[in-house]
């Protein structure tokens, strides 16, 4: 939907912004909780689950999905003008709007998650668990988590690339409408994913198995990055107008540029980008320097990712066709 507003005063009409801070957090938190959710995942079947014995993340990770979720679908029910009318998207089905296949699919997603949560909850939690009938379900799933996994795995991937097909699906907005968007999102989502992965991990061995992970993803971010604004450039010149806020230095949005690259992509990268040579049973060699230089990696990784759903929302929302 294209808005024009007519003023006498520039100033107080220079643009208007439709989507918020809300939108852009819940865009982030929806990434978030899709990129946990396949990294929990590959936790459980990587080399039938070796690393899963005495890590915390095992349960901790797919607890932290449904939490991280239901927080980004609160701020954008927030978000909603009329917010009693949110029923009326499970009303239909519309196989060609991407908001039908975002609500549909956040609503499977949501139940699936939480049983991840029930099959991978250690028995002696499951005091937490009110209801025996909670508890003997939890006993039942516990024999096909690599089922429920896999199941999970491919909803985070679903759900990582919707985050990015949402905002390209609009075609009024150049900076938005580019088919790399959504593979740029989702390698955000996953490498967000794996950088929490690093955080909750209590084993040496989780620890550097992510960070290896996280590696390659930021190494595919730094791939997808350049071509999305190289894309933009050779494009149209309403698609080359919209990405000059990030490399003007007369423009705000200069720091939302940088901060992309240098914060969310090239410092975590050089911080743990050594560790490629640790091998899998030298776990040892993994000081208390370097465990701090992987959670500050992680962090950096979790910051950008932040940034480069703010930055898309906002500077989105001031690329238009001239």
């Amino acid at each position: 939907m294209e808005v024009t507003v007519t003023g006498l005063n520039a100033l107080a009409f220079p643009h208007m912004h439709i989507w918020d801070w809300r939108v852009a957090l819940y865009l982030f938190l929806g990434g978030l909780s899709a990129g946990l959710a396949v990294m929990a995942a590959v936790l459980h079947l990587r080399k039938n689950g070796e690393l899963v014995e005495g890590e915390a993340a095992s349960w901790i990770a797919p607890l932290c999905v449904p939490v991280v979720l239901g927080l980004g679908m609160l701020f954008i029910f927030l978000d909603l003008e009329h917010k009693l009318n949110v029923y009326r998207l499970y009303l239909t089905v519309q196989p060609l709007s991407p908001m039908s296949w975002g609500s549909w699919g956040l609503l499977a997603f949501f139940p699936l998650s939480a049983l991840f949560v029930l099959a991978t909850l250690p028995e002696r939690l499951y005091g937490w668990l009110m209801l025996d009938s909670l508890r003997n379900l939890a006993r039942r799933l516990t024999e096909r988590v690599r089922i429920i996994a896999f199941i999970n795995l491919l909803m985070g991937i679903f759900i990582g690339i919707y985050t990015g097909v949402l905002l390209s699906s609009f075609v009024a907005r150049p900076l938005w409408n580019s088919s790399i968007l959504p593979v740029l999102f989702l390698l955000s989502a996953l490498s967000a994913g794996a950088a929490l992965m690093i955080i909750v991990s209590r084993s040496l061995a989780a620890k550097l198995f992510f960070t290896k992970l996280d590696i390659f993803l930021i190494a595919a971010e730094m791939t997808v990055l350049p071509l999305f604004f190289y894309g933009q450039y050779t494009s149209s010149s309403a698609h080359r107008a919209s990405i000059l806020p990030f490399f003007a230095f007369t423009h705000e949005y200069l720091w939302f540029g940088s901060a992309i690259i240098l914060l969310g992509v090239i410092f975590p990268f050089a911080l743990v980008l050594k560790l490629l040579e640790i091998r899998e049973g030298h776990v040892t060699a993994l000081t208390p320097a370097v465990l701090f230089r992987m959670n500050l990696s992680a962090a950096l990784v979790l910051l950008g990712s932040a940034i480069v759903r703010f930055a898309f929302v906002y500077a989105g929302q001031l690329s238009h066709y001239l």
